[in-house]
């Protein structure tokens, strides 16, 4: 097949995949943007594109798509090296303004695929990929002790750029971005034959333009994002105590609710008109499940203590009120026994 067989066909797939990168690293800058301007919304986002089929499939595409695009790089570095030495790419002329970027893709490339890395661990794999294996909340990343539900963007925002190290390495992985985006865009158009000399040269100019100003937006996002991370912004922000607490009063009656409904199932086959019995599995049951489901309280009560400090959330009376009926039953079993 000529897409692997000939070096036109190699550099082809480099092109096409390069456009989609592209294309999904503007959506990414876009979605930033959201964050910086509207923080909640940022989080509905994060909601949306979570462990939906849409978004595994996306994921996936894109995961192919740099699997691709890296390996096709790799290889034509290969080719070239053996054919012209330290010469990167085959091509006609390079003009003087990507010479240096032009000799160095392949290192561009490595810079970048660590910053992708980094990124992937501090967002991805805390959130959609937390999503998709439904992790307990005990298991879930931690910020100020209290567990992180994947759908809290902003929170995630907090915990990679109030580190120190965060803002240096995405500001460097930025610049090779842009260095590698940069004489991407212009060789990606020559390798499909965009190669006439005047449209060769604005097509250049615009792809110069769009890669600057994708840059500059990721690295000014960057910059404030760290400001704000170190003035606990992502925290302390009423509208975002708001929405946590949305949040976590509903996982507080879905904690009360999964507990009826055991109970109703636990019982239904159990003779009703013989008390004793009645009351004997509900012994059970309580010894059994009353533990996991207080730990449960105990840890959305601690979560709304910590992640909405200037809220009153109040569907969690009601979760103290039953994990205090729980508490109590459990003592007068351990009285009777």
């Amino acid at each position: 097949m000529w897409l692997t067989s000939s070096s036109i066909g190699r550099k082809f797939v480099m092109a096409v995949t390069g456009v989609c990168l592209v294309l999904f690293v503007t959506f990414h800058v876009l979605m930033n943007a959201v964050a910086l301007i509207w923080p909640t919304a940022y989080n509905l986002v994060c909601e949306f594109l979570g462990a939906n089929w849409y978004a595994l499939i996306a994921s996936a595409g894109l995961a192919l798509l740099f699997i691709i695009h890296i390996i096709y790089a790799c290889w034509l570095t290969i080719q070239n090296r053996r054919a012209r030495g330290n010469d990167r790419y085959l091509v006609n002329s390079r003009p003087p303004q990507v010479e240096w970027s032009s000799k160095n893709m392949l290192v561009l490339g490595i810079v970048i695929l660590a910053f992708l890395v980094v990124h992937l661990i501090q967002f991805w794999h805390k959130m959609q990929w937390q999503e998709l294996m439904h992790h307990e909340l005990a298991v879930l990343p931690q910020l100020n002790g209290a567990p992180v539900p994947p759908a809290f963007g902003t929170l995630f925002i907090q915990m990679a750029f109030q580190e120190v190290w965060t803002p240096i390495v995405y500001i460097i992985g930025f610049i090779a971005l842009w260095f590698h985006m940069n004489h991407g865009f212009w060789s990606m158009l020559h390798s499909i034959g965009w190669d006439n000399g005047i449209w060769l040269n604005r097509l250049k100019t615009i792809g110069c333009w769009w890669t600057s100003i994708v840059v500059a937006l990721f690295i000014a996002q960057a910059i404030v994002f760290t400001v704000r991370a170190n003035q606990n912004y992502y925290t302390n922000d009423l509208a975002l105590q708001e929405q946590y607490g949305e949040f976590w009063k509903e996982k507080s009656q879905a904690i009360v609710e999964d507990f009826r409904t055991s109970v109703q199932k636990v019982f239904a086959n159990i003779d009703q008109t013989n008390p004793v019995a009645a009351q004997a599995a509900q012994a059970d049951f309580l010894k059994e499940n009353a533990p996991r489901y207080i730990e449960q309280a105990n840890a959305v009560i601690s979560s709304v203590e910590k992640q909405c400090p200037d809220l009153k959330v109040e569907t969690l009376g009601e979760l103290e009120q039953f994990k205090t009926f729980l508490e109590q039953n459990l003592q007068n079993i351990e009285q009777e026994k």
